[in-house]
């Protein structure tokens, strides 16, 4: 064969290879009215906060006087609490709430993702829903957001729960999908490609057994990725943050504090439990020698022991 024959065939097999590469990631957004059937069933519930139409899920006895809030983590959402809110939620007022960027909420309506927005944001919810003190607790991102609160508003929160937290600089393996959301200029291609393998994958980076992630589990994360303008927040979320800007804020953490880790997280490594109760005078750890990054999610039967522990100390 010819030269230039050879190479018109191989760029033609490449152009083949390509195409058949976008048609098996290709993956649109997904508006809301779409997801909602399968992600949004009641008791989930809609709420307007700072121009948003946030998704939400408050449950349990109204008369509770210290209802419990549940922070999620990157590119996550209120589902991660499923398992602590079912149980919870029989003798507790337990509230959780899709972050801006992730979820149903989706993006912010002004792209901006900073600290400082999220506690805003959600002390905006918390008035909103007429709740002026609560049990805090949040997982990664979401525990980060859990003690900036608690710092910048001491009198509303009770107690606090962190659970494999952020605040210091990051020092960990990051799952796969964000180290593609950091790449520059991926959010524009990331806005019609997502392949359902990378989140699978991901997922097995943050799970201390990898042999938990279902299908089902994968299926949650996916879709509500796809949710509008999600993929592109992400990226806009880590061009904003400044991992460990304010970690010498954690030593003004005043409230009882509770520090769940899982031994297996490769992204917040066990060690940083150990940096948080010593910053946070009268802390105590809760370490999980199988869970991984989200372990109220992996078993929430195990953690859930020591959040009751917790809860009935004066």
């Amino acid at each position: 064969m010819k030269p230039a024959k050879l190479l018109a065939l191989l760029l033609a097999l490449l152009l083949i290879a390509a195409g058949a590469g976008v048609a098996l990631t290709w993956a649109p957004d997904r508006s809301v009215a779409e997801l909602q059937g399968r992600w949004a069933a009641p008791p989930s519930a809609f709420i307007k906060v700072m121009d948003m139409d946030v998704h939400y899920r408050d449950e349990g006895p109204r008369s509770d006087p210290r209802p419990i809030v549940l922070l999620h983590g990157t590119s996550s959402s209120l589902h991660t609490w499923d398992g602590w809110a079912a149980d919870l939620s029989q003798t507790r007022r337990v509230i959780r709430f899709d972050l801006p960027g992730f979820g149903l909420t989706g993006p912010s309506p002004d792209g901006i993702y900073s600290m400082d927005r999220y506690v805003d944001f959600v002390t905006a919810v918390m008035e909103e829903l007429q709740v002026n003190r609560y049990v805090l607790g949040g997982n990664s991102l979401g525990g980060e957001i859990a003690w900036e609160v608690a710092v910048a508003n001491p009198s509303r929160v009770e107690k606090l729960i962190l659970v494999d937290a952020g605040g210091y600089p990051m020092t960990g393996s990051m799952p796969i999908g964000f180290r593609i959301a950091q790449l520059p200029g991926i959010s524009s291609i990331s806005s019609y490609m997502l392949p359902r393998s990378m989140i699978e994958a991901s997922l097995k980076d943050v799970y201390g057994d990898p042999s938990k992630i279902t299908p089902e589990l994968v299926d949650r994360y996916y879709e509500l990725t796809l949710r509008a303008g999600n993929r592109a927040a992400v990226s806009e979320r880590f061009a904003q943050s400044n991992a460990g800007r304010d970690a010498d804020n954690i030593r003004k953490v005043q409230e009882p504090t509770l520090i769940i880790w899982g031994a297996k997280d490769k992204l917040i490594p066990p060690e940083y439990a150990e940096r948080f109760r010593q910053d946070i005078p009268g802390s105590w750890v809760a370490m999980f020698d199988h869970l991984g990054h989200v372990p109220q999610e992996e078993d929430p039967a195990r953690t859930l022991d020591a959040v009751r522990q917790f809860l009935d100390k004066p």
